[in-house]
């Protein structure tokens, strides 16, 4: 059943917008850049993998991010992707605390960039190009460089319904079915989404 959540001249109730997004279950990552000497990072779950050929990554930081015109000015940015155990980081860099670095280690990216202690994985990278988006920017970014894999058993931080989860304990290992989907997700046709 579909509920209409607009009124008569279709707009969309925010509130709505957010409940029914919120069904949708995203990874959690830290985008960090330097602000001179200073390191800079917020919580980002608008994250994903936009193109192989070139590698391009996409994020959509909020008009107004402080962290975000700190990315824009150094042309380059790392995004951590967070382990499950992250929480309490996560929160942090979701905040408004002046100093989200107070207490977290980060070791510098080839380019710079923070990479935090305990993220499962880091993508380095430029800005490619920033497109309008209402209330957001969609940040096209050109991979520079990739951390190896840690420990495959190691769990994502999930978000879910406002907010955070994980997957299974005994569902750390890829289903057998993941291989045919590897090979989609790699295949680039006209009719796949990728």
């Amino acid at each position: 059943m579909t509920v209409p959540v607009g009124d008569a001249g279709g707009a969309i109730d925010p509130k709505s917008f957010r409940t029914v997004l919120g069904q949708f279950c995203t990874g959690v990552t830290i985008i960090t850049t330097m602000d001179g000497d200073e390191p800079i990072g917020f919580a980002c779950q608008s994250f994903a993998a936009l193109s192989l050929d070139p590698p391009l990554v996409l994020f959509c930081p909020t008009k107004q991010s402080r962290s975000w015109g700190a990315i824009e000015q150094s042309g380059r940015f790392c995004v951590n992707v967070l382990a499950e155990e992250q929480q309490e980081t996560c929160a942090r860099f979701g905040s408004r605390e002046p100093d989200k670095f107070a207490g977290i280690d980060w070791s510098p990216s080839e380019l710079g960039s923070p990479i935090l202690t305990g993220s499962l994985a880091h993508i380095d990278c430029t800005v490619e190009t920033v497109h309008d988006g209402g209330d957001h920017w969609v940040v096209f970014g050109r991979v520079a460089s990739l951390s190896e894999v840690r420990d495959e058993a190691e769990r994502p931080l999930l978000f879910y319904r406002g907010q955070y989860t994980g997957i299974e304990p005994d569902k750390t290992v890829p289903a057998p079915w993941r291989d045919d989907l590897e090979a989609f997700l790699t295949t680039a046709s006209e009719d796949t989404w990728l």
